[in-house]
């Protein structure tokens, strides 16, 4: 890379985070700041193919982290997913604190679509949020793949419907293929059964915290993702400033994330992105606040 990025280790609990802080050039001017969290096989590095280069194009600064359940968070760390992401994002923002306090962006694809309007309905020192492909309620979003009467059991806590789905799972997870999101799901968790993944779900809702949102906040979904398809029920229970933008098929951004047209769907986000953090201003490099070093 021309500029390369800072290899970086945020303080988390009683470990860190891994993660890369990119410079939009090479001095250290204040500059808007984007910062990036990843979805369920997300790895930090990937994140720079996802959003940050097209921010960086666009004069963004760009702060990027594995979370726990992510990348070496997960693999190295050993930190299991967590629902509660503004906990996660609040070390972070600490450290965005010293690049420019009053521009920073939190961007979230797939369950980071979930994870970042989660963030912001806690964490009131972002600026705006972008939520692009994920669910409002993500139990609800497996449930919705079951069969609908064992669906309704499971949702019902039906003993019956859990002996059917431990069936089904049991059956699912010796396959190479199609058990393989059950067997990754289960190692992003933390858990050894398939029903406590399928239970420990439960917690990834935006239900009655979405409504705390109070940054600028952008969602979208994309036409053929069934992951996606509850963004509109985030939409709705939001009372910021907010929009909605739905891709289609037609256009070439109907699959998950919009992998098709990531370039449409850069210009749509980032077009709004910029009218609210205007990353063409250079801010003065006035001393930033004091970082919050209780987490």
């Amino acid at each position: 890379m021309d500029q390369p990025p800072e290899v970086i280790e945020i303080p988390y609990e009683q470990v860190s985070l891994p993660g890369y802080f990119f410079r939009a050039a090479p001095d250290t001017a204040r500059r808007a700041t984007v910062i990036l969290t990843g979805g369920y096989d997300s790895t930090v590095e990937e994140l720079y193919l996802t959003n940050a280069a097209a921010a960086l194009a666009r004069g963004y600064n760009v702060l990027a982290v594995d979370g726990p359940g992510q990348g070496g968070a997960l693999i190295q760390q050993h930190l299991t997913l967590r629902p509660d992401w503004e906990n996660v994002i609040k070390p972070v923002l600490d450290y965005a604190l010293t690049v420019d306090p009053h521009r920073i962006a939190l961007i979230g694809p797939s369950l980071g679509a979930h994870l970042a309007p989660r963030a912001a309905s806690q964490e009131h020192r972002l600026a705006a949020c972008i939520a692009h492909c994920g669910a409002f309620d993500v139990h609800a979003a497996f449930l919705d793949r079951l069969p609908g009467p064992l669906a309704a059991s499971v949702k019902h806590g039906s003993r019956a419907g859990e002996r059917a789905l431990r069936a089904l799972l049991s059956f699912l997870i010796t396959k190479p293929t199609a058990g393989w999101a059950l067997r990754r799901g289960q190692l992003v968790h933390g858990v050894e059964d398939p029903i406590d993944f399928v239970e420990s779900l439960r917690e990834f809702t935006l239900a009655r915290r979405a409504e705390r949102i109070s940054c600028p906040t952008w969602v979208c979904s994309a036409e053929g993702d069934e992951i996606s398809q509850s963004a509109p029920e985030l939409f709705a229970a939001m009372t910021c400033e907010k929009e909605y933008v739905r891709f289609t098929a037609a256009e070439g951004a109907g699959d998950h994330c919009e992998a098709g047209a990531r370039t449409l769907y850069h210009a749509r986000s980032f077009n709004w992105l910029d009218q609210r953090l205007q990353p063409h201003i250079i801010a003065p490099n006035h001393p930033a606040p004091a970082a919050h070093n209780d987490y």
